[in-house]
């Protein structure tokens, strides 16, 4: 499969919506850098963000929220945070 700004910016969406893993993120970008099968207009900034997304699952490195918010915005995605109130919340003490 070969990697766009689309497809790279989806996987990164995943992991921040929690559908994937920090490890399966990690996982997916170790094997993207062994195949090396990059959109070739955007190689070297799909080559980087992936390098380093591969380098995530090492607590040296890690992966921030930051980090996440400069990829899609080099990829070019605008980044919003929206929170939606699942239920009320109720502690042991109010439920008294």
């Amino acid at each position: 499969m070969k990697v766009t700004r689309k497809i790279l910016a989806e996987k990164i969406l995943g992991y921040l919506q929690h559908e994937i893993s920090l490890q399966q993120l990690a996982d997916w970008a170790e094997i993207q850098v062994m195949e090396g099968v990059f959109d070739e207009k955007d190689f070297d900034l799909l080559n980087d963000i992936v390098s380093r997304i591969g380098l995530a699952d090492v607590r040296a490195f890690g992966l921030q929220w930051e980090d996440c918010e400069e990829f899609l915005i080099k990829l070019g995605y605008n980044v919003k945070v929206e929170a939606k109130a699942v239920k009320p919340f109720y502690s042991s003490k109010t439920l008294r």
